[in-house]
């Protein structure tokens, strides 16, 4: 690319140049992947109560088929490996194909304009349309650490932070255009259609860049976070407001929200268009002339040779995979994910059940599954940015802040268990809250102890545990325990059969939230067991090259 004028001097430029230059550079980039993650989240929510009426499922089914809505969105090994080998636009094509066909598939069942809808056949499509995620986040995440020195803690929670605003955001955008009318064809065209929209139209734009990091680039993420928590604010306002007022009397309201929405998530443009021009006015920068994309390697196989398997480097240097698979580490790590991930996607998958069963008004109800996104994108922000400043301010490892967030979790499933005055509104404050918070500091986590070669293939490994763990907490315990319960009622009270697949009290969900809460905290152990372990690598090497970058970080020039 051909850039007008030079860094030096005042020099001519034409606009044209320029504006290529914006669409060629990193920060664009960064821009593209947060639209792309606004968009990419599954959306099980928004039709599961449709699926369970219009089927005909129980509650074990329902959270089978969420299980399956979690294997997929966090079966990404296989992405990870296509990752390593081809640049990130394949990725991004593969994952707006899955979406798309998979969420039409199921658009397709819930209609009834096909005939196969037995469980088996929903659950593969659910697993078809989510399994899109690790493909879309794997591309967009992963290639901006790398193009961002290793910053793996604030990309992810920052990109990680849009994705858990996607569930509002898509929402929102249903109601702006369907202005609150129950349109089953409007949500699954926004489901299966705008991811897939998104992702291909920016993925030329997603690419591994060649920069030399001048450590001035966490002060212009946090830009791009001050505007995302505008977004998040806004989001968690109009959500408390439309919920209040109804739709019905205010589709001007609902409208204008909604161009608010878009204007926010276009709004980091300008924090880009400011850096490039930034550029322009540095001496001797390099310029989008020598920003190149990256060769693949074609020795990449080795990393899954077992021949030093059992002989890893120190903690910090890379890894091959399977060295980092078989460590006592990541076996650490992804035990206290399973408890602490799997407990909270629980709860969350079933806080309407929760407030159905315990009497509470749809209109609640509505405004806690709703917030939960919010609550959601501020643990991933949260914890990013601010475990990254305890790290350098005070030397405080991360598995540390990962081991008080799990004991913060296990708050939550007993509020729900003994049914706490106003306790639902608080859990999912909480839920969403340490749900969102433990990825960032998970993918970070990984990146510092086996570092970043292998990590597309290593952070998709560890996502692995969310499944898990839903599997085993949500369908095999709650699912089951909910049913039993329900079944026991209908015997004792002799309900209509249309209300088999109910159950209503505080005991369709005590027992099983205890065990969570115990789960939980023996998740809190082993996290604790990991920062013990790793406690003088953090204090000795992660913190002090978090330092030595900051010191040799240059002054914010141009504001």
């Amino acid at each position: 690319m051909e850039v007008s004028g030079n860094y030096g001097g005042p020099g001519r430029w034409s606009s044209r140049p320029f504006v290529l230059q914006i669409l060629r550079g990193r920060w664009f980039m960064l821009f593209a992947a947060t639209l792309i993650m606004s968009a990419a989240s599954p959306m099980f929510g928004l039709y599961s109560a449709e699926i369970k009426s219009s089927l005909g499922y129980d509650e074990t089914t329902l959270n089978l088929l969420s299980f399956f809505k979690d294997l997929g969105a966090n079966a990404g090994i296989f992405s990870g490996v296509i990752y390593k080998f081809a640049p990130p636009w394949v990725c991004l094509s593969i994952g707006a194909v899955l979406n798309f066909s998979g969420n039409f598939c199921i658009w397709l069942s819930i209609s009834k304009k096909i005939s196969t809808r037995r469980v088996w056949h929903m659950c593969v499509y659910i697993f078809i349309a989510s399994n899109s995620q690790p493909f879309i986040n794997t591309a967009a995440a992963v290639t901006c650490i790398n193009n961002f020195g290793g910053r793996t803690a604030v990309i992810s929670a920052l990109l990680t932070g849009f994705a858990g605003l996607s569930g509002a955001i898509i929402t929102q955008l249903y109601h702006g255009i369907a202005y609150g009318n129950d349109s089953k064809s409007l949500i699954f065209l926004l489901i299966a259609g705008l991811p897939a929209a998104v992702s291909l139209a920016f993925s030329p734009t997603i690419r591994i860049i060649k920069v030399v990091p001048d450590g001035n680039e966490v002060k212009v993420l946090y830009r791009f976070l001050y505007v995302s928590l505008g977004l998040a604010l806004f989001l968690m306002v109009i959500t408390l407001l439309q919920n209040k007022l109804g739709f019905a009397r205010t589709d001007q309201f609902v409208i204008t929200a909604t161009v608010v929405v878009v204007m926010l998530l276009l709004l980091p443009i300008a924090v880009v268009v400011k850096e490039e021009l930034n550029l322009l006015r540095m001496p001797k920068k390099q310029d989008s002339d020598n920003i190149n994309v990256v060769v693949l390697e074609n020795s990449k196989l080795q990393e899954f040779s077992c021949k030093h398997m059992f002989s890893p480097p120190e903690r910090g240097q890379d890894h091959t995979i399977l060295q980092a698979l078989v460590s006592i580490d990541m076996l650490l790590l992804f035990l206290a994910t399973i408890c602490g991930v799997g407990g909270a996607i629980t709860a969350i998958d079933n806080l309407g059940e929760i407030g159905t069963s315990f009497g509470y008004p749809t209109k609640s109800i509505t405004t806690y599954v709703s917030l939960v996104s919010t609550w959601n994108y501020l643990g991933r922000v949260v914890s990013g940015f601010l475990s990254e400043h305890f790290l350098i301010k005070y030397k405080f490892p991360r598995p540390v802040m990962l081991t008080i967030i799990l004991v913060l979790s296990s708050i939550a499933p007993l509020l729900i268990a003994f049914n706490v005055p106003n306790g639902l509104f608080v859990a999912s404050m909480i839920i969403g809250f340490c749900f969102g918070a433990q990825w960032p500091l998970l993918f970070a986590i990984i990146s510092e102890l086996f570092g970043l070669k292998n990590y597309a293939v290593l952070c998709n490994f560890a996502s692995l545990a969310s499944p898990i763990g839903s599997y085993l907490l949500k369908v095999r315990l709650t699912g089951y325990l909910y049913d039993t319960e329900g079944n026991k009622q209908l015997r004792a009270s002799g309900r209509a059969w249309e209300q088999l697949n109910l159950c209503y009290g505080v005991e369709c969900f005590r027992l099983a939230f205890i065990i969570m809460a115990v789960v939980t905290v023996v998740g809190a152990v082993v996290s604790l067991l990991l920062a013990v372990r790793t406690m003088k690598f953090y204090k000795e090497d992660v913190c002090k090259k978090f330092q030595r970058e900051e010191a040799a970080a240059p002054g914010d020039s141009g504001g």
